[in-house]
């Protein structure tokens, strides 16, 4: 059996083909395979493409889409000439560090999801295993790296870290201060790359079409599923409907002819945190619920079966990044450190008596609740305010514990799932 760590450092040989033809009817895509040039251990050049996939041993490819239009029952979907991680060559792999493997690839294509909704302010996505360990925009694109790494210190390590503004001097020395995989932003401000560079094995990536991220919000591409048996499942790719406060509905039903709304409407921040919310929602996999306060994610659960289970994950999560992160702040060293049971107390206790900063966060929910006991769990928590997409038989349950909070929590409704998987 060949060494583990040996096959982490090997780039592998892929069999894939040069170019991929991709027929719809009479419609045909083409896609051209992905190498780079970049030096190994010894200096000297070597030219492949993805170092492996999603584990050692897995043969992987990258395809840019170079060629055909695709329309289908009236949609079109993404053209040519936009492509962002599909297109990166030798000169945006600022620093190499070594052939890039599968996930530092879709780590940043998912953060890139995530943030083509939250261009109006500066925002950092840090993504681990495709998923978001901390996400958060701020006033300078420094706070926005802080908040997002603070939000989950410990799962950002080892993470890709992705900006929506150029890396400004200041971000760049809270950069090297951690280990991170993959750097990407759409361009580095003068003195930036010599301080990141001292990380070698560091991903530096420049991806300039991040400024126009934007424009990606509205445009569809083909997702392709592959079963097992050699199968293919094909679907649009989602657009995320919720831009501002006009896409949000008041929560109301009726159930047996009764009416039920919720009686408390949103303040302008509650609104703008549901907003937020959701665009992260757009890059968390199913099922899961999110907490978001302040424009900063503050409890994230994943991938559960059931949503009350999820719900309540979140909020063990958050207690345990809040604890890690006031641990670290005030000695430098992580909770799990810590030695002096005396300390581990006034941490764990201050951690509860903040409530883990979930007071006043937003709840958000990728589906609908089909019962009422998914919806406690985050007024149980300290939640002000809750955003789902609505539709269940038993919305009627979950206003009516929106309702009988103390105080009362509100709720609105998206009109849209964002299931992911």
């Amino acid at each position: 059996m060949e060494d583990l760590k040996q096959q982490y450092k090997k780039v592998m040989d892929d069999h894939f083909p040069d170019e991929m033809t991709i027929s719809f009817g009479h419609q045909k895509l083409l896609y051209r395979k992905k190498s780079w040039k970049i030096a190994d251990s010894s200096g000297a050049l070597v030219e492949k493409g993805l170092r492996y996939g999603e584990n050692p041993g897995q043969e992987a490819a990258l395809y840019e889409l170079c060629s055909g239009n695709l329309e289908l029952g009236g949609c079109k979907f993404i053209q040519p000439g936009h492509s962002l991680v599909s297109g990166l060559s030798e000169e945006n792999m600022i620093q190499a560090g070594k052939h890039p493997g599968k996930i530092n690839l879709t780590d940043v294509d998912n953060a890139l999801n995530i943030m083509k909704f939250l261009m109006n302010k500066p925002t950092c996505a840090i993504m681990k295993h495709n998923n978001p360990s901390g996400v958060a925009s701020g006033a300078t694109i420094s706070e926005a790296y802080r908040r997002a790494d603070m939000a989950d210190r410990i799962a950002a390590f080892g993470g890709a870290a992705v900006f929506n503004r150029p890396v400004d001097i200041q971000t760049a020395q809270m950069i090297s201060e951690n280990y991170l995989e993959v750097v990407a932003a759409p361009d580095y401000e003068p003195g930036v790359v010599d301080i990141l560079v001292r990380r070698k094995n560091l991903r530096i990536l420049s991806i300039p079409g991040i400024d126009k991220l934007e424009e990606y919000g509205e445009l569809k591409f083909v997702d392709f599923k592959s079963l097992i048996d050699g199968g293919l499942i094909v679907q649009q790719s989602p657009v995320n409907a919720v831009k501002s406060a006009s896409d949000l509905k008041l929560a109301e039903t009726n159930y047996k002819g009764i009416r039920y709304f919720i009686e408390r409407y949103p303040t302008p921040l509650e609104i703008e945190d549901m907003i937020f919310g959701w665009a992260v929602e757009q890059g968390v996999t199913s099922n899961s619920i999110i907490y978001v306060k302040d424009g900063c994610t503050v409890g994230i659960g994943t991938g559960e079966q059931d949503r009350v289970g999820v719900a309540e994950l979140a909020v063990i999560k958050a207690h345990i990044k809040y604890r890690d992160r006031i641990c670290f702040e005030r000695y430098k060293i992580p909770y799990n450190e810590i030695t002096d049971l005396e300390i581990k107390s006034e941490l764990e206790q201050e951690t509860i008596e903040a409530g883990a900063g979930l007071f006043n966060s937003i709840m958000v929910s990728d589906a609908f609740f089909p019962f009422r006991d998914g919806v406690e769990v985050g007024i149980k928590a300290g939640v002000s305010a809750i955003v789902h997409p609505g539709g269940s038989d038993r919305d009627y349950e979950s206003i009516q514990a929106c309702n009988e909070a103390k105080p009362q929590v509100t709720m609105m409704f998206t009109g849209q799932r964002a299931f992911r998987h």
